[in-house]
């Protein structure tokens, strides 16, 4: 059997999909900078050919924007070089709003490389993820009881990881998704203030969210050494959440999948019970 690839595969929802595919059976090789079954670096085309060694489909995370002035350059070279292995199927990773955005927005060339890459291809557009609060930027807050943010009373959807995975892992396998766009957000958006309650709820802990400037959170990040074109990338996609601008609710899942999307409170509850927050 062909192998599915995973760039990311240690990553937050890289890890889920390789464990999805793995438990039903299916070869998977994982791909990451470290850590991962082959050393992978999307700007090193040295890495591309024995992480695509006899593989079918591929999963393709949107690079870090953050760090990353080009992200479309790496990716179409990999995508374009994946689909002269074999690869028929790519699932692209992209972000949430690229539909509506301008063609500045550098993600919307990255998915038109993979829409024309030669290769069957799905692309999922995430809100921003649940799991932040528990295994990435927020968690250190939450533990501390402050989360200072400058995202005022503005919402959001967040969405499970668990849900990303379920529909990135259906993807990979099964052909109806070929050619489809999902929009993956939670059923119900919340501001920061709401979240916290319901991760204070779960955790037994005291959380609140704290609003605070936009200059006070890019010299929050600097005090925390990231680098200054970075937090200021981070502070304009909040400060977007507080304008209005964190994303409609969207039935990504229930398309994808014939459910509907896990709620915060029911990913709160594992998260404590798996231990995030002690």
């Amino acid at each position: 059997m062909e192998k599915i690839l995973i760039l990311g595969g240690t990553g937050t929802t890289g890890r889920r999909i390789a464990r999805r595919l793995t438990a039903a059976g299916l070869p998977v090789r994982t791909a990451s900078r470290t850590g991962a079954d082959v050393p992978f670096d999307l700007d090193n085309p040295g890495t591309w050919a024995p992480a695509l060694d006899g593989v079918g489909a591929v999963y393709v995370l949107k690079p870090d924007m953050a760090v990353n002035p080009d992200p479309q350059a790496g990716v179409r070279g990999f995508v374009t070089a994946a689909a002269a292995a074999g690869v028929r199927r790519v699932v692209l990773l992209s972000g949430n709003g690229v539909g509506e955005a301008d063609d500045s927005n550098p993600l919307k060339a990255v998915e038109q490389t993979v829409r024309t890459c030669g290769a069957d291809w799905t692309i999922l557009r995430p809100d921003w993820f649940a799991q932040n609060f528990s295994e990435s930027f927020w968690r250190l807050a939450i533990l501390d009881g402050r989360l200072a943010l400058p995202t005022g009373d503005g919402r959001t959807p967040f969405v499970d990881a668990e849900d990303i995975a379920d529909v990135a892992a259906a993807a990979l396998t099964e052909e109806k998704h070929a050619g489809r766009i999902y929009y993956l957000t939670g059923p119900r958006a919340l501001s920061f203030g709401e979240a916290a309650d319901v991760i204070g709820r779960a955790s037994g802990r005291t959380v609140r969210h704290v609003d605070v400037t936009p200059e006070e959170f890019v010299r929050q990040q600097l005090s925390f050494g990231v680098p200054e074109p970075v937090a200021r990338f981070l502070t304009g996609l909040l400060v977007a959440v507080r304008d209005g601008h964190g994303g409609a609710v969207a039935d990504g899942v229930a398309e994808a999948l014939g459910r509907p999307a896990r709620s915060f409170e029911a990913f709160a509850a594992a998260a404590a019970a798996a231990g995030a927050w002690r």
